[in-house]
């Protein structure tokens, strides 16, 4: 299979249901191009948990039951997908006891693993920012396991390790006890570990609160894989920009979602968020993190139904004035350097410690 790089004029190319926004002055070509060296880091993609309940479909070739498959994933220019573990919001079992938290944890990892066996040609497992590198440089989809929900850890930091250990690279404290109301003394031991470890950790979800005191306590980037900014929708899924400041402060990410109940209904409205999370947070701590991997029939902003319509959104932020090395940061820069920065802290760490 082709590389990226090797397909400058693909992308854009895809299976939206909705008539894509019409751009002048080359503004879509120019988005094409910089996609096939700056493909999309997407933070976050719900398909593992969809596969888990629908196992049926196959995302080689185009699949009108899911609105996320590999053609449209390269027709988007996606060169890095960070694929959830979560069980969504309001699902079953969402709210059940900490064991069987971790059990379904498992097979969500056991299904997104099965997912990068079966699809080798086009996603491979990464585990670092060289890996993350690496995986464009071949024509693959690097692909990130996580985040996973920190209610796993109870009073126990072995959990962590042994989902490190499967490949996971990203815990989500939004919901756990040790992060509810402030942090816990076993909480301060968690993001030492996940410092550690060289994981990072997902703000998703977490009040304002606690996701600056998190932002605070790590020595290393925080993220919050999908937002938008509450400045323009008070969504309690949004980032407050006391957040967005903490972002900052911390060199972290803030990835906008394409949910229309936090982000509007066409392209151009998840661009004022992008706007205000790139005036807020800055350039070097904005970053894109669509949340598609659902069934086919949800509601989508017009012009982003699926991965296919991340060109149209580029040519949008280029017309309205952004470079193309904010953009190239936007895409992939950001998301490559937490990456990096999370390993040099882990490093920093086993230094410290080593006799």
């Amino acid at each position: 299979m082709a590389d990226l790089q090797d397909e400058p004029h693909s992308v854009g190319v895809g299976a939206e249901d909705v008539p894509a926004p019409a751009f002048t002055g080359g503004a879509l070509d120019r988005a094409a191009a910089l996609l096939a060296v700056h493909p999309v880091a997407d933070g976050c993609n719900t398909l593992v948990w969809t596969l888990r309940q629908s196992p049926y479909h196959d995302i080689d070739t185009p699949d009108t039951g899911v609105d996320t498959d590999i053609p449209r994933l390269r027709a988007g220019g996606v060169g890095a997908q960070f694929w959830t573990l979560l069980v969504p919001p309001g699902r079953p079992r969402a709210d059940a006891a900490a064991d069987q938290v971790v059990s379904d944890t498992l097979e969500q990892i056991d299904v997104a693993r099965s997912l990068m066996r079966r699809y080798s040609d086009s996603l491979c497992l990464a585990l670092s920012a060289d890996d993350m590198a690496d995986a464009r440089n071949r024509g693959r989809i690097a692909s990130f396991l996580g985040p996973v929900p920190g209610s796993t850890l109870t009073d126990s930091l072995g959990a962590l390790r042994a989902f490190h250990a499967l490949g996971v690279r990203i815990l989500a404290p939004a919901g756990a006890p040790w992060a509810e109301e402030g942090l816990t003394a076993f909480g301060h031991e968690v993001v030492k570990e996940v410092n550690r470890l060289a994981m990072l950790l997902d703000l998703t979800g977490c009040p304002s609160a606690a996701a600056c005191q998190l932002a605070a306590a790590s020595k290393a980037p925080v993220i919050i894989s999908n937002t938008g900014a509450a400045a323009l929708n008070p969504h309690p899924g949004n980032a407050t920009d006391e957040v967005l400041l903490a972002l900052r402060a911390a060199n972290g990410l803030a990835m906008v979602t394409f949910d229309i109940a936090r982000t509007g209904d066409s392209l151009h409205a998840v661009a004022d968020h992008l706007d205000h999370v790139r005036a807020i947070a800055g350039p070097e701590c904005v970053g894109l993190g669509a949340a598609f991997g659902a069934e086919r029939g949800g509601p989508r902003p017009t012009g982003l139904t699926d991965p296919s319509g991340y060109p149209h959104l580029i040519a949008e932020l280029l017309e309205r004035g952004w470079t193309e090395s904010d953009l190239a940061l936007l895409t992939w820069g950001n998301a490559q350097r937490v990456l990096r920065d999370a390993e040099f802290t882990a490093r920093a760490a086993q230094h410290r410690r080593a006799p």
